[in-house]
């Protein structure tokens, strides 16, 4: 690069800038060959001798050439002090993208970014059984109510349909499941929509729906049971046997006032206390009842059955390796066994 006055700045290999000022080296080496004759000139005139015209000439030409000279290196200080000003200046290295910076130090343990953990949900759900994922599925369908595609489905649970099989015959094929060819949707055993269906649907069962087969039929179902219970339309009972809840139509028509005489008189009738004669005076006003006392007791005392004992509990012997906890009491372990 070449500045002002015959500059040329050459990098150096220490990282500054090598200025070498080439006029100004002429110029300096014009003033070596010209010491000589000014100074026999100056000498010429301080003494007050007279100078001949060639002298005369030459002192004009080395007046010249000092002044050209003076002017040189003017200009080279310039130039110098403003290469010195730039590179005084703070330079910023570059530091490479992949260069680990060494004193960082972490103040906290790394974590997983959110879209890490999300992607590791996502893997975790579609290598689970593919029950696992029928059960997401089915659950999301009975939550919502709604009618969801694959695409949405694998947004909501990241159960892919598409991409396996085994999980779209499955859910194709499930009696919870109803499939239209494009969505999928929660299918209940009753089809209801409301309370009034319900109560519909409870008359058509005289001798009693369980609970379980319309619990699922909408998300509101058993306030509804428990407000038609209040309300006098249903009887709401416990089977003792299965330990489930059955529902009884309640018919309004059964509906009728008992004087308190009548209540009263009922209350006072003594009933046998054993079981074979209730069931002869059902049969002798012309009921059948459910049970049959007496064959069951002659077929236990044909097959002599008897009531199964509880087993009893084996007690644990204490020997040498039983560990002891009361050991400052030796007269309690007097009968170890050897």
């Amino acid at each position: 690069m070449r500045g002002s006055a015959g500059l040329e700045l050459r990098p150096a290999a220490g990282g500054g800038s090598r200025v070498r000022c080439l006029e100004g080296a002429r110029v300096l080496g014009f003033g070596k060959l010209r010491s000589t004759a000014g100074a026999s000139f100056l000498a010429k005139r301080s003494r007050g001798g007279a100078m001949s015209a060639k002298e005369q000439e030459d002192g004009m030409d080395l007046k010249d050439s000092l002044s050209r000279f003076k002017q040189q290196q003017e200009r080279c200080q310039s130039s110098l002090a403003s290469i010195a000003a730039s590179s005084s200046k703070p330079k910023h290295r570059a530091q490479p993208a992949h260069a680990p910076n060494v004193s960082a130090r972490p103040s906290q343990p790394i974590k997983f970014s959110n879209d890490t953990e999300r992607l590791q949900h996502i893997n975790s759900i579609r290598k689970s059984p593919v029950g696992a994922q029928i059960k997401l599925v089915i659950e999301l369908l009975y939550k919502t109510r709604q009618a969801f595609t694959a695409e949405q489905i694998n947004e909501a649970t990241y159960v892919d349909i598409h991409g396996n099989k085994a999980v779209f015959d499955s859910l194709r094929n499930n009696p919870k499941v109803s499939y239209d060819g494009r969505r999928f949707s929660y299918k209940s055993k009753h089809d209801l929509k409301g309370k009034d269906q319900l109560l519909v649907l409870i008359r058509k069962f005289p001798e009693g729906l369980a609970v379980v087969e319309v619990k699922d039929a909408y998300p509101n179902v058993l306030e509804d049971l428990q407000a038609l219970k209040a309300a006098g339309e249903v009887w709401l009972l416990s089977n003792m046997d299965s330990q489930e809840d059955i529902v009884y139509p309640n018919d309004p028509k059964a509906k009728i006032k008992v004087d308190d005489d009548l209540k009263q008189l009922f209350r006072e009738i003594e009933l046998p206390r054993d079981m074979v004669d209730i069931e002869k005076e059902l049969q002798k006003n012309g009921f059948k009842p459910m049970t049959n006392t007496a064959k069951r007791r002659a077929a236990a005392q044909i097959n002599g059955v008897k009531p199964k004992a509880k087993p009893k509990k084996k007690q644990r012997e204490i020997t040498k390796r039983t560990k002891l906890t009361n050991a400052h009491l030796p007269e309690l372990f007097q009968n170890l066994n050897t």
